[in-house]
């Protein structure tokens, strides 16, 4: 606009820019408005169903403290259904896994971890999942099922746990030289001093005895 036009011509412009642009400038703001409302509603109704599913999560858990396995079920569908996002959902599913397991209803605990690794967000939780179900496939035999979940890690904090198992794995499939291998890799990272490491050396001991025999 120029510095020196009279207030008129001033004016008329501010007129003609607005006819020109105040279609624009209305839905700009009609816009940032419904974004700001938006936001806020996304947030509140975050905010409830993180509420609601802890509500639910608690209800599992003295589902489970009274043994009530079927109320625990039913709230931990819930949870698996209703908020299949939520860390609630996992800690709950990963719960039920491990009484499924403890009861020997190994195909409802495969089942719970299964859920977590196809739903958790964060790979540490897939990982605890995957180590879980790894180690009832083992308890139950099925050493390449196993095996599949192991190779299938993907969390580097869960390394040393994994090799750990893999070389279970590979002992109890004769395969000494490669669970040597895998022993030594679980070391690896592992502090001097903590429980684990004397346990794993024990492991190395053994299988090198094996395979030297």
């Amino acid at each position: 606009m120029d510095i020196y036009a009279s207030d008129e011509e001033k004016a008329e412009a501010i007129k003609q820019w607005w006819r020109e642009n105040g279609r624009s400038v209305f839905v700009g703001v009609v816009l940032g408005i419904a974004s700001i409302f938006g936001v806020r509603y996304w947030i509140n109704y975050q905010q409830v169903q993180d509420q609601q599913a802890a509500l639910t999560y608690q209800q599992a858990i003295v589902s489970v403290s009274n043994q009530d396995s079927e109320a625990a079920e039913i709230s931990t569908e819930k949870l698996m259904q209703d908020n299949k996002k939520s860390a609630y959902s996992v800690f709950a599913a990963l719960q039920m896994a491990e009484k499924a397991s403890e009861a020997g209803e190994v195909d409802k605990a495969k089942d719970y971890l299964s859920w977590v690794i196809a739903n958790a967000e964060l790979s540490g939780h897939r990982a605890l999942a995957k180590l879980r179900l790894a180690k009832v496939e083992f308890d139950n035999g099925q050493l390449d099922e196993a095996l599949k979940q192991v190779t299938s890690n993907d969390a580097t904090a869960f390394d040393s746990l994994f090799a750990e198992l893999e070389g279970d794995i590979k002992t109890a499939q004769g395969q000494a030289e490669e669970a040597h291998a895998a022993y030594q890799k679980a070391l690896v990272g592992l502090n001097s001093g903590e429980p684990r490491q004397t346990l794993i050396e024990m492991k190395l001991d053994d299988v090198a005895a094996a395979h030297e025999s």
